[in-house]
C-alpha cells in the first residue's frame, strides 16, 4: 500500500526546498513528501493521486502565490481530498487573511514563516494534524479476502486457519457485507464457488484447502532440507518450546504440524494462570510469541503439513509427509498433543463449523453477538471460553455433567463465573440431541427432571481430549487410551531396546524418539507443563546425540 502523501506548495524555490527537507527529515519513513511550485501544478498532482486512489494526509500551501493563492488552492483541493488536513504558510503581515481562511474556508491551521527551529514551530503543529488525520483514516484493505457465509463449515475451517496462522485477511459474509458481491464480480466468482479466497494479486481460488491457501499466502509448507538434527511433530506449546531450545542451542530443527502452530492451547480464548502474564493472554497470542521466538533462532516451521508415518534407518528417523515427501533426522520428538473429543450425540458431526465448535475464537464469538450460546464442559478451557463469549453474546449457559464446577476447574475461574451476570451454569445436564436445517438451531437437554428443547445457533464443546497417535508404528508403546509411554512407564516385556542404559525420562520405546506434552502418558494437562517438557526433552536430545556420536 502506498504511503499517505504530504504535499507542500510554494512558488519560492528556496522555501519549497526547505520545507520539503524538514518534512522528509521528520515524516519521511511514514509519509511520502511531494512538492509543487504552483497551485496549478499541485492540483494536477492531486488529480493524478486521485486517479491512483493514493491517500493524501496533509496539504501545506503558501498564501502568496501567483494565479492561485494558498486559500484558493486549499479550497479546490478540498473537493478532491475532503479528509486531508489543510494548513497555510503565511507571513506575519497576512495573519488576518489566514485567520479568516480558517473561519470561512475550513483551513485547519496556519503557520508563520520562518518556522525555525522546526522542532518548536513546525513539527508540533504537523504532528497534531497528522495524528488527527490518522485517527479517522481507514486504509483500503489490500490483503487476502475470504468470501463465504457464516454457516459454511469450509469457510469456518479457512477462517480458523488464517486467523491462527496470523495471516491478515478480510472476512466478507455474502449475506451481510455489501462489498462481498462487488469483490466476487471483479474476481469472476459465483455463489457456487463459495467459500472462495481472493488473493492480493486479484487471483482467486474456489473452495481451497488450507494447504493451498498457505502456499499462496507465503507460508512455508515444504522443508528446505531433507535432513535435520531434530524433527518435531506437533507445534503446540511442547513442540514450540522444544524448537526454541533446540534451535537456540545450535541444532537444525524442523517443526511440523498438520494444522497451525498453537495446538489445542491455540484455541484457548484466555490463559490466566501462565507464569509471567498476570493479565493473562490468549492461546493465539502465546503461539504467536513462541513462533516468532522459534523462527528467530532458525527453526523451520512447516505447516500445514501432516505426517503420515515414520520409520528407522539405523540411527536415523525418516518421516513421511502427507504429500509423499520425506525428511530424516537424528532425533524425533512427538508433541502432537490432543484434540477435543467429539461427543457421542447423533447428527452432531453435521453441524461441525455450522453452529457446533470445538474451542473458541474471536471470529466465532463476534458472530454470536447478541445471541444466546451454550458451552459444554467443566474444565478451565470451558470456563475461559464462557468468560470470553460473555463479552459478545447476550447470554452464556454452561452445561455440566457433574454436580458442580469446582472438581475440574480452577477456583479463581469458578468464582468469576459465579459472579458474572451473563453466565449461568446448569449442572447434571447433558446434550442428547441437536437439530437444524442448514445449521444448528436447537439442542435437546436431559436433566434429572426430564428433557427439554432450547433454541440456539452456537454450541461450544470442551469435553476431554484424545491423543493424536494413530499414525505411529506399533513399536511405539502406548497406553489403552493411545497416550505415548515414556521412561519408567514403559513396559519391558517384549521391549526391543538395543542400548545398555535405560530409556530417558521422556524417551519412548524407540531410542532417540521422545514424547513431550499432552500426548505423553501421565503428563499434566497444563500449558506450563507442556512448555516445561518440551524444554527438558532437548537436554535428553543432546545426551542421545552424544551417545550415537553424530
Amino acid at each position: 500500500m502506498a504511503k499517505p502523501v504530504i504535499l507542500t506548495v510554494d512558488d519560492d524555490p528556496q522555501v519549497l526546498r526547505a520545507v520539503a527537507r524538514d518534512l522528509r527529515q521528520r515524516y519521511g519513513e511514514r509519509y511520502r513528501v511531494l512538492r509543487a511550485d504552483s497551485g496549478q501544478a499541485a492540483l494536477k498532482a492531486l488529480n493524478q493521486l486521485k486517479e491512483r486512489d493514493d491517500p493524501v494526509a496533509l496539504l501545506l500551501a503558501d498564501q502568496r502565490m501567483p494565479h492561485i493563492d494558498g486559500v484558493t488552492f486549499l479550497g479546490e483541493a478540498m473537493d478532491l481530498f475532503p479528509t486531508a488536513k489543510r494548513a497555510l504558510l503565511t507571513a506575519y503581515a497576512d495573519t488576518d487573511a489566514a485567520i479568516g481562511a480558517i473561519n470561512e474556508s475550513k483551513i485547519h491551521y496556519y503557520l508563520l514563516k520562518p518556522w525555525d527551529p522546526p522542532e518548536q514551530k513546525l513539527y508540533p503543529v504537523i504532528d497534531d494534524l497528522l495524528d488527527d488525520w490518522q485517527a479517522g483514516y481507514r486504509p483500503p484493505f489490500e490483503g487476502i479476502r475470504l468470501i463465504g457465509d457464516r454457516w459454511s463449515p469450509e469457510a469456518h475451517t479457512l477462517r480458523d486457519f488464517l486467523a491462527r496462522s496470523l495471516v491478515p485477511y478480510q472476512w466478507l459474509d455474502i449475506e451481510q457485507d455489501d462489498d462481498a458481491t462487488a469483490v466476487m464480480t471483479r474476481a469472476g466468482l459465483t455463489p457456487e464457488d463459495l467459500p472462495a479466497v481472493v488473493f492480493e494479486d486479484d487471483t482467486s481460488a474456489s473452495r481451497p484447502d488450507p494447504a493451498t491457501v498457505a502456499e499462496r499466502a507465503g507460508l512455508q509448507t515444504r522443508a528446505a532440507s531433507d535432513f535435520y538434527d531434530l524433527v518435531i511433530v506437533g507445534a503446540g506449546p511442547a513442540g514450540l518450546a522444544a524448537a526454541v531450545y533446540g534451535a537456540s542451542e545450535g541444532l537444525s530443527v524442523a517443526l511440523l504440524d498438520s494444522s497451525v502452530p498453537g495446538g489445542q492451547a491455540g484455541t484457548s480464548s484466555r490463559i490466566e494462570n501462565y507464569l509471567g502474564f498476570p493479565a493473562g493472554l490468549s492461546g493465539a497470542d502465546l503461539a504467536r510469541r513462541a513462533v516468532t521466538q522459534a523462527k528467530r533462532f532458525g527453526t523451520e516451521i512447516i505447516a500445514p503439513r501432516a505426517v503420515e508415518s515414520f520409520d528407522l534407518q539405523e540411527h536415523y528417523k525418516r518421516v513421511t509427509l502427507g504429500d509423499g515427501s520425506e525428511i530424516s533426522s537424528h532425533v524425533l520428538i512427538l508433541a502432537t498433543g490432543v484434540a477435543y473429543r467429539r461427543p457421542d450425540i447423533p447428527g452432531i458431526d453435521r453441524f461441525g463449523g455450522a453452529g457446533v465448535y470445538y474451542g473458541s475464537s474471536l471470529s466465532e464469538a463476534m458472530a454470536c453477538r447478541g445471541e444466546e450460546v451454550y458451552v459444554v464442559g467443566a474444565g478451565n478451557s470451558a470456563g475461559q471460553a464462557a468468560m470470553f463469549l460473555a463479552d459478545y453474546a447476550a447470554k452464556v449457559t454452561m452445561l455440566v455433567r457433574g454436580k458442580d464446577l469446582g472438581s475440574k476447574m480452577s477456583n479463581y475461574l469458578v468464582e468469576r463465573i459465579d459472579e458474572h451476570p451473563l453466565i449461568s451454569v446448569r449442572v447434571e445436564t447433558l446434550v442428547v440431541a441437536v437439530d437444524g436445517a442448514e445449521h444448528l438451531e436447537t439442542l435437546t437437554l436431559e436433566t434429572q427432571d426430564g428433557t427439554e428443547t432450547v433454541a440456539t445457533n452456537a454450541l461450544f464443546i470442551f469435553v476431554g481430549a484424545s491423543p493424536q497417535t494413530g499414525w505411529l508404528p506399533e513399536r511405539v508403546q502406548r497406553d489403552e487410551r493411545g497416550f505415548v509411554l515414556t521412561g519408567p512407564d514403559l513396559s519391558y516385556e517384549g521391549l526391543d531396546w538395543p542400548l545398555e542404559r535405560a530409556p530417558f525420562l521422556l524417551e519412548t520405546s524407540i531410542p532417540g524418539v521422545f514424547a513431550a506434552g499432552d500426548v505423553r502418558h501421565g503428563s499434566v494437562k497444563r500449558v506450563a507443563s507442556a512448555v516445561g517438557e518440551g524444554s527438558i526433552s532437548v537436554q535428553f536430545v543432546h545426551r542421545y546425540l552424544g551417545e550415537v556420536k553424530v
